[in-house]
């Protein structure tokens, strides 16, 4: 490491390694660019259930890739006049196979329907063709008479429009943020300016090598993929830079050279950036164990995100500053014989002092408050209708609403039964399932049939889902019949969804533990920081969710958002503690334990609590999304990193080593000769602090 580091901040190594590596990314992400895939039918449904297996025999139907939308024709006030059916039947007949369905009339006399046939391939192709249906229903209606569309083909244009140009707004937006919040840390006007660029080709590579790496293995992306990628990159990749310019920093300030300074900060500084990484990469990695196509491809493309990231903030980035040198700080430039953050008494070490005055109560306080914030735990209810999957409601949701008042619920989005079976004994069978209002064949073709089965009960309601597992129960005797639809894909997604939690969740505190044992070589630090952790997201869940009732109005928790937030809160609040206690046990092999965490606050209190806003505002950024699972994973981490930062980190953490002394790093622990300074109070007489012999076992 030693020869590594002096490499890489010799002169002309460094200006080597900062051209070659950045006009080497940029070549590749110019000239290679983004793999690309065509979408499947199946990507966003549970590899295994029974809605994929609907699915992927329809698309053995004559243009078994197409969808429906349902054209929804009501009148603001009264009954359709019969001028004004003649009018409606004279748009429907200007829609392609629009005939081959009847216009449909509401019993009150207020609305009528049409369904229309959507022969489109991918979601480019379906969201033209529902525009062009859009556009040819609404003109020249009668006064009074209003068209609007909806059903799959029409939700999933909408679903579209949404993720339009997201991925560049969100780029625009978390590299702005960032680049604020750099500003405010460093307050200077040039400083901010090398990690932000690191960072930010670190982060356009990436999604090259992300996105060519899923190709590679066949594994599914989706449209939020790259942008969730991005924040991971920008949020992590940030971090990791605050951490390793706060050091250098600090080393600027004992030595003459600042070529020796970085050699020295960045070998103390590497251990807990690689630490911090392949915990995170860990973490993202067991999402390749989702029943979810698309899930798997994120947590492979954010690992491979956070390897880039790493590898640039370690190798470029130190190279860049020392090839511009100190004054690129100004006007805070450091300079040799200042006293370091971890000698001074500065706002951190003060709050580390009160912290081991009292670290029992500290515990018990701090304790306390999280329960208290993991109460909302007990009220949360998951599984987001589709009418409520977005921030601002799109027509195809205003118009199933407006369906619903005067058809059967599911009459714009049936249960749609694939079969290889005679299509008249599954349509009768299906008839006599209570909560069936009628079914009949749509399609035929290739062996293949297509029942459509029409659910009484509300969309997203339980007496929905109900219905969908009695249909399935009576249609089991029939060979290769499956049942899908909106309402069978939900009740698929929140089984598969609570499967992933079962499974994904004690793998990943598992792995974190095993990487925090190997790195500290201790079995009770490991077990603290983790069980911090987990109390750290039950209670961002907790308060999230009184966030998402009583504030934006939302009336569940997606069945996704807990896992997603599980692990990035798991993976990344994991890494704020690997900063403290790395630092920690380095002052504590020459002060102790309990001031080596004093110490080790005082000296990363600054730059993890910056890391730490700087992370949560990054994720926060996922808002300008108007998905609401997206929303929600937002405000979860962003409450989960903010707790983490400001209180686990800075009082729980320290309380717990303070309280716990040499048995907090059992079974090693520093040299029996080490004796702890009295220091304990602010304001209390300071004796000379002993210098121990590094670490023995017991």
């Amino acid at each position: 490491m030693h020869a590594l580091t002096d490499r890489i901040t010799r002169k002309w190594w460094a200006v080597a390694i900062v051209v070659l590596a950045l006009a080497g990314a940029l070549g590749v992400v110019g000239a290679v660019g983004e793999a690309s895939r065509t979408a499947a039918s199946t990507d966003a449904l549970p590899v295994g259930s029974d809605s994929a297996a609907a699915t992927a025999l329809r698309d053995r139907l004559p243009q078994g890739e197409g969808s429906t939308a349902v054209v929804v024709f009501s009148k603001e006030s009264g009954s359709l006049s019969p001028a004004d059916v003649s009018a409606i039947e004279a748009r429907v007949a200007t829609l392609p196979e629009a005939g081959k369905a009847p216009l449909q009339r509401s019993e009150d006399g207020t609305a009528a329907l049409a369904v229309v046939p959507v022969d489109a391939t991918d979601a480019g192709d379906t969201a033209k063709q529902v525009a062009d249906i859009r556009s040819a229903v609404k003109a020249e209606l009668p006064d009074g008479v209003s068209a609007q569309v909806t059903g799959p083909a029409a939700v999933q244009a909408d679903l579209a429009a949404v993720f339009e140009g997201a991925n560049t707004r969100l780029l625009i937006a978390t590299a702005s943020v960032v680049a604020l919040l750099l500003v405010l840390t460093y307050r200077s006007p040039l400083l901010w300016i090398l990690p932000l660029l690191v960072v930010g080709v670190a982060d356009r590579l990436a999604a090259v090598l992300a996105t060519h790496t899923l190709a590679a293995f066949s594994i599914v992306w989706d449209e939020s993929t790259i942008g969730i990628l991005s924040v991971l990159v920008f949020g992590a990749g940030t971090d990791y830079a605050l951490l390793l310019i706060s050091r250098y920093r600090d080393e600027l300030r004992r030595h003459a050279d600042r070529r020796e300074a970085m050699s020295l900060a960045l070998r103390r500084t590497a251990e807990a950036v690689l630490s911090s990484a392949v915990t995170v990469v860990l973490g993202l990695l067991t999402l390749l164990l989702s029943l979810f196509p698309a899930t798997r491809g994120l947590g492979l493309a954010c690992a491979v995100g956070v390897v880039v990231a790493a590898a640039f903030v370690l190798l470029v980035l130190p190279a860049l500053l020392v090839t511009f040198g100190r004054w690129v700080f100004w006007p805070r430039v450091p300079h040799e014989g200042q006293a370091a953050l971890a000698d001074g008494h500065s706002l951190w070490r003060r709050v580390g002092d009160r912290v081991a005055a009292h670290p029992r109560r500290v515990i018990s306080v701090t304790l306390v408050v999280l329960a208290v914030m993991a109460a909302g735990l007990a009220a949360i209810e998951t599984g987001l209708k589709s009418s409520d999957q977005f921030l601002k409601k799109p027509e195809a949701i205003a118009a199933s609403e407006r369906l619903a008042r005067s058809f059967p619920a599911g009459s714009a989005d049936p249960a749609v039964i694939v079969t290889t079976a005679d299509p008249d004994a599954v349509a009768s069978a299906a008839q006599q399932v209570p909560g069936i209002v009628g079914a009949r064949t749509v399609k035929e073709g290739s062996g293949v049939a297509e029942v459509d089965a029409v659910i009484d009960a509300a969309p997203g309601s339980d007496a929905a889902a109900g219905t969908v597992r009695a249909l399935r129960t009576a249609l089991a005797g029939f060979p290769e019949t499956h049942v899908g639809g909106t309402e069978a894909v939900a009740l698929d997604q929140a089984e598969a969804s609570s499967r992933d939690r079962l499974v994904i969740f004690p793998i990943v505190l598992a792995l974190v533990l095993l990487a925090l044992g190997l790195l500290l070589r201790s079995v009770v630090a490991p077990l603290v920081l983790v069980a911090t952790v987990v109390a750290t997201y039950l209670a961002s869940v907790g308060a999230s969710w009184w966030i998402f009732t009583k504030v934006f109005g939302f009336s569940a928790l997606d069945d996704s958002a807990p896992l997603f937030a599980f692990v990035f809160l798991v993976a990344l609040g994991v890494d704020y503690n690997i900063f403290l206690v790395t630092r920690a046990r380095e002052e504590a092999r020459t002060h102790g334990s309990r001031t080596g965490m004093l110490r080790g606050l005082a000296a990363t209190g600054g730059v993890i609590t910056s890391a730490g806003i700087l992370l949560a505002a990054v994720f926060a950024v996922l808002g300008v999304l108007p998905l609401v699972v997206l929303a929600q994973i937002g405000v979860i981490i962003c409450v989960g990193v903010l707790l983490d930062t400001l209180v686990v980190r800075t009082l729980l953490v320290p309380a717990i080593a303070v309280a716990l002394g040499d048995r907090f790093w059992w079974p090693r622990r520093p040299h029996p000769a080490a004796l702890e300074s009295t220091e304990v109070t602010p304001g209390a007489s300071r004796r000379p602090e002993p210098v121990t012999q590094g670490w023995t076992k017991p």
